[in-house]
């Protein structure tokens, strides 16, 4: 892949899913593969984007207050612990059917956050309550993540939105879950397949760059409204090259 497009398309990316407290990995990591890029090293890059782009995300979410870390840090402990059982179980179930359902539950979730309006109204849940919380959705999180192979952030940010926590803090923490996810992904995995230094920084500083913009415009600029239609746009993207891969 041409070096200065792939720059040009991560900055843009990865600026869009920042908004939503994503890495891009999920979407660059098949258009790194279909170039020509050996799966192993297009798994490693991908992450590595995710980790420069979140970790430059992430500082703006925490200087606004917009990530709650009680419950973000009791999701990420116990995705963390459960993720090798989903992944040890993961040859024996139907990935085709899992991926397939999961689309769905991507695409019921963009519709809720366009069209469902929840009363409003704050998270203000008792300490053990929102612990309880996190290591509930942390226990799913972590699981499927392992069985399907895809970043944890994903799961995370509707299962937020549909227990009332506002866009934003939702966006924020769910920054903090995936960026915790990539890190420890990329980890295991940069020993699988060598990098091309070169690309790898470029992108890599690309990412980080456009989830600066990115995530200091959904912190400073969009009201929650419009924060919540971009995550549904992004979950259906996410949806759709789900959808794609099942069936080319």
């Amino acid at each position: 892949m041409n070096l200065a497009v792939a720059a040009m398309a991560v900055f843009v990316g990865f600026g869009v899913m920042s908004m939503a407290g994503l890495g891009a990995a999920t979407l660059f990591i098949p258009i790194f593969y279909y170039s020509g890029t050996p799966l192993p090293e297009a798994i490693s890059t991908g992450l590595l984007l995710n980790v420069a782009a979140l970790g430059v995300a992430l500082p703006s979410h925490l200087q606004a207050r917009t990530v709650n870390l009680r419950l973000g840090v009791s999701i990420l402990l116990v995705a963390v612990v459960l993720a090798p059982l989903g992944a040890s179980v993961s040859h024996n179930v139907n990935q085709d059917l899992l991926v397939g359902l999961f689309a769905g539950f991507l695409v019921i979730s963009g519709g809720l956050m366009l069209w469902y309006r929840r009363p409003q109204q704050t998270w203000a849940a008792p300490k053990p309550i929102e612990i309880g919380a996190g290591i509930a959705v942390g226990s799913g999180v972590g699981f499927l993540a392992g069985l399907l192979g895809v970043g944890g952030g994903v799961f995370v940010l509707p299962v937020l939105h549909t227990l009332g926590i506002d866009a934003k803090t939702a966006t924020g923490t769910t920054a903090l879950v995936a960026l915790a996810s990539s890190i420890s992904g990329f980890t295991a995995r940069a020993t699988l397949g060598s990098l091309d230094v070169i690309f790898a920084v470029v992108t890599a500083a690309a990412a980080a760059a456009g989830a600066l913009v990115g995530s200091h415009f959904a912190v400073r600029r969009l009201s929650a409204d419009a924060l919540k239609r971009l995550v549904a746009v992004v979950l259906w993207v996410i949806a759709a090259r789900m959808i794609w891969d099942l069936t080319s």
